[in-house]
């Protein structure tokens, strides 16, 4: 292995870390992964300093140009637009600054932030970059106003984290806690207990489904203990096949994995708060559920 090679494998998993937090895609993550590594290629590493900031620098700046070209593909999107969850290790979930990072109920609120608000909160928040290599990385992209000073960055991250706490889930939650929840859950719905899901469920749940236009899912979130309760028991009753779920690991925190006739139908991952469900997100989208096989590895760290 060549030494640019050899640094690139030893940053790749931070390096795709950073990417899907940007952008809620694996797919497009791995796309520009793919960029960076070209771009990486032709530098020469005599003249880099910190191939780590070098690295992050490259790929914030191609994550960037990404979501230009998604925010126009998901104008188009048919319903309502899910992160693509990932199956995770255990690792993943003992490490709690990365598993809230990663969580779906993080990134669903940082796709309310501008492209440049999200570069800025997710490299200072999640990995701790300084504001002087942010400006760095997020001042040359056409998705990113040009010039950014540290001065401008720290008020961008500033808006950016008061933005987020805002909608950010009030308390820490363990994953046993959200566990417990979820078995509550899963006994409601496969018994078809309306009750069993009206106590597991906080009075203002929002649930979001995304089908992406293949699969059956609710055009709109759903509002409402009541309604979704009543949303979930309907769709179980009309499915004439067999139904079983799983516990497991999506983007670092304990979620289901739905099978309709033995096949993966979807995955679902939730926000607890007060030991109930507060928020409630079903992904059934096929093209985003091809990360539910194999474990993706994420980290806030390089192996050097």
């Amino acid at each position: 292995m060549d030494a640019a090679t050899e640094v690139f494998v030893a940053h790749r998993n931070l390096l795709f870390t950073v990417a899907y937090e940007m952008l809620g895609s694996a797919v497009d993550a791995e796309d520009v992964l793919q960029e960076t590594w070209l771009r990486w290629m032709k530098v020469d590493m005599e003249q880099v300093r910190d191939q780590r900031a070098y690295l992050v620098r490259i790929t914030t700046r191609r994550s960037l140009d990404r979501l230009r070209t998604m925010s126009r593909r998901k104008e188009d999107y048919v319903g309502s637009w899910l992160p693509e969850p990932l199956l995770t290790a255990p690792d993943v979930a003992e490490d709690v600054e990365l598993a809230e990072s990663v969580s779906m109920a993080l990134m669903i609120v940082l796709e309310t932030l501008s492209p440049t608000e999200r570069a800025v909160f997710v490299l200072r928040e999640a990995f701790g970059i300084s504001h002087d290599e942010i400006a760095a990385a997020v001042g040359k992209s056409p998705a990113a106003a040009v010039g950014k000073s540290p001065a401008a960055v720290r008020q961008i991250a500033h808006r950016a984290r008061g933005h987020v706490d805002a909608r950010r889930p009030r308390e820490a939650v363990s994953p046993g806690q959200t566990r417990a929840v979820l078995e509550s859950f899963q006994r409601a719905f496969e018994t078809r207990d309306l009750q069993g899901l009206l106590d597991v469920l906080t009075p203002q749940i929002v649930l979001i489904s995304d089908g992406g236009g293949v699969k059956q899912a609710a055009p709109r979130p759903i509002t409402g203990a009541e309604k979704v309760a009543r949303f979930i028991i309907g769709g179980l009753g009309k499915a004439d096949v067999v139904l079983t779920s799983d516990h497991t690991l999506v983007n670092g925190n304990p979620a289901l994995v739905l099978r309709v006739n033995g096949e993966i139908d979807g995955v679902i991952a939730v926000r607890v708060e007060d030991a109930r469900i507060a928020g409630l997100y079903y992904v059934r989208n096929p093209e985003k559920l091809t990360r539910i096989g194999s474990e993706t590895p994420l980290t806030l760290r390089s192996t050097r």
